[in-house]
């Protein structure tokens, strides 16, 4: 019935799931069945990063099938509300309501209506008080979780911090629950409840002080705050090596190496600069290892160097170098996406034209 749908929107490839990369598994095969919801339009959910590490991870284990959702574009919609039909994952085209988890990124907050947008067209109640055990359970990571009370009774857990550990930590302790029997919803979230960096909106009571301001009261004395989970070495951690290949235009459409996260400066009006803490770097000879490759499974022609301020990783000029010399001759290019002005250098702007003018963008950091 999708297929009847698609020759009637405007850009169908949005809703194909069959990009070069894209990992498709046998439901009947798996145990939990996992949808990475991104509230937003293809393009621009194509390139989040983050979406894309936590396909890579998810996937590698063979009792889970994570596949992604976007939201639909105006005229989808429209169609789906007129024709009854549900929302459904790009590989399997299987109706949402279906998954047993799904998790969103939460990358800005104008983004949070499409998540009510999703959950509408997937016939999914939008308060977890109003969902049982029969209903997918729903969390949210992202930088938006570092203020979860605007969302917070949409959501049954959200991630605070790093996501690659706990990801596989939620999903071992749902195999297990399900292993167990439990049943009950609340039996799972006390699981989840007990690793680092998930909160668990309905374990907390929110209340008004005299000033008129919300606090919250925990429900139980062994969880009465969530302390944010901190990847401590990047070179250590999974990474998409090949990751999905998005039809149509995206974003970002190049290769993107992830150099490092964190930064140095500690800006106050800067809230990534904060969240992000403290600064981890990967290695230069894991980042070439990881471009090498990436650009074999992939094909593409330029790399992006990404980090919240990539003219302040330490081995920047060096690096490029490398690159340069091990790919420059099959024509790849490197780009700098994030750069303070007092780090832009002669010598960077000389590297990064050596094979072609790419280019890099500067962040100034304040209006004086």
């Amino acid at each position: 019935m999708i297929d009847k749908l698609l020759p009637l929107v405007e850009k169908p490839s949005r809703y194909l799931g069959s990009e070069i990369n894209s990992i498709k598994k046998d439901h009947g095969r798996v145990k939990l069945r996992f949808a990475l919801a991104f509230p937003d339009l293809y393009e621009i959910g194509t390139s989040h990063f983050g979406m894309q590490i936590l396909y890579h991870i998810l996937n590698s284990q063979a009792d889970i099938a994570a596949e992604r959702v976007f939201a639909p574009g105006v005229d989808l919609e429209a169609l789906l509300r007129n024709s009854g039909q549900s929302l459904f994952s790009l590989e399997s085209r299987t109706p949402l309501d279906q998954f047993d988890v799904i998790g969103f990124s939460l990358l800005y907050e104008l983004n949070y209506t499409n998540v009510l947008t999703i959950l509408d067209l997937a016939g999914i109640p939008f308060l977890a008080a109003e969902r049982d055990h029969h209903h997918p359970l729903i969390i949210a990571g992202g930088p938006c979780t570092s203020n979860p009370e605007p969302m917070a009774d949409f959501f049954d857990a959200m991630v605070v911090g790093d996501g690659e550990n706990v990801i596989l930590q939620m999903t071992g302790e749902w195999l297990q629950w399900k292993n167990d029997n439990a049943g009950q919803k609340e039996a799972l979230l006390q699981r989840w409840a007990k690793i680092e960096g998930v909160y668990i909106p309905a374990f907390y009571k929110p209340q008004l002080d005299k000033h008129g301001l919300q606090y919250l009261v925990p429900r139980f004395s062994t969880y009465s705050g969530v302390k944010r989970a901190i990847v401590d070495d990047l070179d250590r951690m999974p990474f998409p090596e090949n990751p999905v290949i998005p039809f149509g235009k995206p974003i970002h459409d190049r290769l993107r190496l992830e150099v490092s996260r964190g930064c140095t400066r500690g800006c106050r009006f800067c809230q990534a600069g904060m969240i992000y803490r403290p600064v981890r770097e990967r290695s230069p000879d894991h980042l070439l290892s990881l471009a090498a490759d990436s650009i074999a499974a992939t094909g593409y022609e330029d790399i992006s160097l990404l980090s919240l301020s990539t003219g302040d990783y330490g081995c920047l000029a060096p690096l490029i170098e490398r690159l340069m010399a091990r790919f420059g001759s099959d024509n790849v290019a490197v780009s700098l996406p994030s750069l303070r002005a007092g780090s832009l250098t002669p010598q960077l702007m000389k590297l990064i034209q050596q094979v072609r003018k790419t280019g890099f963008t500067i962040a100034p950091e304040a209006g004086s």
